[in-house]
């Protein structure tokens, strides 16, 4: 096996190495130009206090439930 110091292959480590770096920045610089960023509006939500109408039923209607209640609570 050869030695890469002393045949020059290091050179080309030291190349390749250097031009990984070179495009990892300019893909960085690239996502970061075309990236818009967008305003987003602020959502305003009104304080006014509106008041329901209550509807008096006089009539009570017969419910019958699917389930049985509990006759005492815990």
């Amino acid at each position: 096996m050869q030695n890469p110091f002393e045949s020059g292959h290091v050179k080309n480590y030291i190349l390749l190495y250097a031009s990984v770096v070179v495009i990892m920045v300019l893909f960085f610089f690239a996502s970061t130009l075309f990236n818009e960023i967008e305003d987003v509006e602020t959502k305003i939500f009104s304080t006014e206090v509106k008041e329901k109408k209550v509807v008096v039923d006089t009539e009570e209607k017969p419910t019958k439930n699917k389930f049985k209640l509990m006759d005492s609570t815990y």
